[in-house]
């Protein structure tokens, strides 16, 4: 297949949708198919090889300018390509960008308004370079957040449209709600323009079609995956002290604010001797004051000295984290629907502890790598997390079982499978030829 796959930047954070779809479309890529992966916003950063294009479409500084200064709507290209080069797009978001949705209310409107908003001249940019190459078969938008391109380029390229929904609902549910209401509106009235959308677990494909109002069997699954290259599931000895960690975004809906009280339970009731509470992660300018908070509390119940924030790990650091760590936790108050820190940890036979909502759920019964505890309830999650410090065996074998359960489901091989089944049924002939006759007509 000739396959266009649109991805979406995030300044200089590692995100998951960005590592997400990069894996894919390596992993596609490895098995033949003609894949370009162009970024739009930044240029994406991920911490395996990048695959993308170098080029940014509907780069962040022009969106930003033709949404508050009209002048910028009817610039000539030419113009634009100053701002528009990549370095000067990560000179500009090299420190992370702005993702708070109550600062993105009218910019994710407009752009979901699609050629009626002020972003016009982007897609027409666009499609200007995409006429230029050879056809597509199949054309896959990132995110429901970008399916305002989804008429012009339908339009423009005729050629079926998949668009992903791996994680939009946290950022919608903080827009204020006249923008929420209008996003979501917009996005119901464009999903006729899309052929199948995707799912990266069975409760986000469910969860997704009442919460956008999308038809149930418009959407597919198609579980995350990863390379298993360079972790390590061999057995090792429990850590003395015992460790526990934490792999994620620092913001409160990962979650990092309940393990901390968790640990406070495990040390102060429980009966956990001295131990190591250890964080890694990016760290947005604006959850520096969340983490600091957290920081402080620990300080007053005098743990202040059992945790450490690591910061940001590339691939790497990251494997070495985990290989340093008896068990993982992110807590996350947000029902999630990918949990990449997940499949990371059971690829090192880590045993995790997780709440009993979103993806964690399926992973789980897939898997046998890990406890699940109530949501939100941080007695529940150190009395989970207490039975793997006395129980090493059990420890043990849920190690083992994430590490077999990985290798089962959630490679990368996996999900390019899974994917390319979807492909094969949105192209089939039987999808084609109404397309075509309506052309015809």
């Amino acid at each position: 297949m000739r396959l266009l796959q649109l991805t979406a930047g995030a300044g200089g954070m590692y995100c998951g949708s960005c590592l997400r779809d990069n894996a894919l479309a390596a992993e596609l890529q490895a098995l033949g198919h003609d894949v370009s992966l162009l970024p739009v916003y930044t240029p994406t950063r991920t911490d395996e090889a990048n695959v993308s294009d170098e080029r940014v479409f509907f780069g962040g500084i022009s969106v930003f300018l033709e949404q508050r200064v009209p002048l910028f709507r009817k610039t000539p290209a030419v113009l634009d390509f100053l701002w528009d080069v990549p370095a000067v797009i990560k000179a500009a978001t090299g420190r992370g960008v702005s993702v708070d949705p109550k600062d993105l209310g009218e910019l994710t409107v407009s752009m979901l308004k699609g050629e009626a908003g002020f972003q016009a001249k982007e897609i027409r940019k666009l499609i200007s370079y995409l006429e230029t190459l050879p056809p597509f078969d199949l054309v896959v938008l990132p995110v429901s957040l970008l399916i305002g391109l989804a008429p012009p380029l339908k339009h423009a390229l005729q050629r079926p449209i998949v668009c992903v929904l791996q994680g939009e609902d946290l950022f919608l549910d903080y827009l204020g709600e006249e923008h929420r209401a209008e996003a979501k509106d917009l996005i119901r009235a464009h999903a006729s323009h899309v052929d199948a959308f995707l799912a990266t677990s069975d409760y986000y494909a469910a969860f997704m079609a009442g919460y956008l109002g999308l038809a149930r069997d418009t959407i597919h699954t198609t579980p995350i995956g990863i390379h298993l290259e360079g972790h390590d599931p061999s057995p090792r000895p429990r850590h003395e002290p015992f460790t526990l960690g934490y792999l994620a975004r620092i913001a409160p809906e990962k979650g990092l604010h309940l393990l901390a009280e968790a640990y406070k339970v495990l040390r102060q009731e429980k009966g956990l001797p001295p131990s190591k509470l250890r964080a890694a992660g990016y760290l947005a300018p604006e959850h520096k004051t969340y983490l600091r908070d957290i920081q402080e509390k620990l300080g007053r119940w005098g743990l202040g000295e059992e945790f450490r924030y690591v910061g940001e790990v590339t691939r790497e650091a990251k494997i070495a984290f985990l290989r340093e760590v008896d068990v993982l936790s992110v807590p996350s108050p947000y029902a999630e629907p990918k949990g990449l820190y997940l499949l990371e940890a059971m690829a090192n036979a880590v045993p995790w502890v997780e709440p009993r909502h979103g993806a964690f759920v399926e992973m789980e019964r897939r898997t046998q790598g890990g406890l699940l505890f109530e949501p939100n309830q941080t007695e529940d999650l150190a009395t989970r997390i207490m039975a793997l410090v006395n129980d090493p065996h059990l420890a043990a074998r849920l190690g083992r079982n994430g590490a077999d359960g990985v290798k089962a489901h959630y490679t990368a091989a996996k999900m390019a499978e899974r994917t390319l089944e979807v492909y094969e049924k949105v192209l089939s002939p039987a999808k084609q030829r109404p397309r075509a006759a309506a052309a015809g007509a």
